[in-house]
């Protein structure tokens, strides 16, 4: 009989980020709370069981969404749906309108963070990748203060990150989007609110004749992380993109995907699955850029 019942642990609200980083020195196996809609699960199924929470949704000013002159800043504690409820982010930032819409289902959506879902480690999460394809940066703090962490070298391995465990992420920061910029995240799933089967991340930067000078592809859920797909992005690159680089570029992310069978579908299905949804996120991606019509 499978447990739904998560060993006993202590629990913690602080009122600040100093205090939090205090308690994860001071507390063994400790776990940050950002939402909990990944973390309480697997304590449940006593697949993880912290001896401490702590929770940091009621330290003020960790809730954002604000766009300076370089970068979209989210703060850590900001909530999905905070981000489906953005007029800034569905006009300027589809991407990760795509993303945030198609995240499990509104319970989830209204309770789960963007620190929570990047920093879980988990490889079907889906800001993941979001992050990767646009080459954003998590803003972490530990004892020694604040460091930056880019998101391409922060996924190490499943549910592991380079995340110090005394360190608290208190803000993801996504390059500024520009004119002729376009992104779109695809997802193919058994059920809706179910992990995705595989989902692709695309980001572009295209100039004024359509030339993409910036790419970037990753992938949800075929493999042990988050996956960027470096080769797909580079065929679109210093070119306009015609219909046989977004089909070489499909080709590329699918030998990038490291899926394993289990029962959302064989390996070979998935890759099937990646390759297509990159060729139709690529397609999508250009014309949100202005390079298709």
């Amino acid at each position: 009989m499978t447990e739904v019942i998560p060993p006993e642990f202590e629990y913690h609200a602080p009122g600040s980020v100093d205090e939090a980083i205090g308690l994860l020195q001071n507390s063994g196996e400790a776990k940050v709370l950002a939402g909990g809609q990944s973390l309480l699960p697997l304590m449940k199924l006593r697949l993880a069981a912290p001896k401490t929470l702590v929770d940091i949704t009621r330290i003020p000013k960790l809730s954002y969404v604000n766009e300076t002159t370089d970068c979209l800043c989210l703060g850590a504690t900001t909530k999905i749906n905070d981000l489906n409820d953005s007029a800034l982010i569905r006009n300027r930032y589809p991407l990760l309108a795509d993303a945030a819409q198609h995240i499990a289902d509104p319970l989830v959506r209204n309770m789960g963070t963007v620190g929570g879902n990047v920093c879980h480690g988990d490889p079907g999460n889906d800001l993941p990748a979001c992050m990767l394809a646009y080459g954003a940066s998590y803003v972490v703090r530990g004892p020694k203060g604040n460091r930056t962490i880019p998101a391409q070298g922060f996924y190490q391995d499943t549910f592991v990150t380079s995340l110090d465990p005394s360190e608290i992420l208190v803000e993801v920061q996504v390059p500024k989007a520009q004119p002729g910029d376009g992104g779109a995240y695809l997802k193919m799933e058994r059920k809706v609110s179910d992990f995705a089967i595989a989902a692709v991340a695309v980001q572009l930067r295209t100039d004024s004749r359509g030339t993409v000078n910036q790419a970037g592809i990753a992938l949800t859920n075929v493999g042990p992380t988050v996956l960027l797909a470096s080769q797909a992005a580079g065929q679109l690159t210093t070119k306009k993109p015609t219909n046989a680089d977004i089909l070489a570029a499909g080709k590329l992310a699918a030998e990038a995907a490291q899926p394993n069978s289990d029962l959302r579908g064989p390996a070979e299905f998935k890759r099937g699955v990646v390759q297509t949804l990159t060729q139709r996120a690529v397609k999508l991606a250009l014309w949100r850029a202005g390079g298709m019509s």
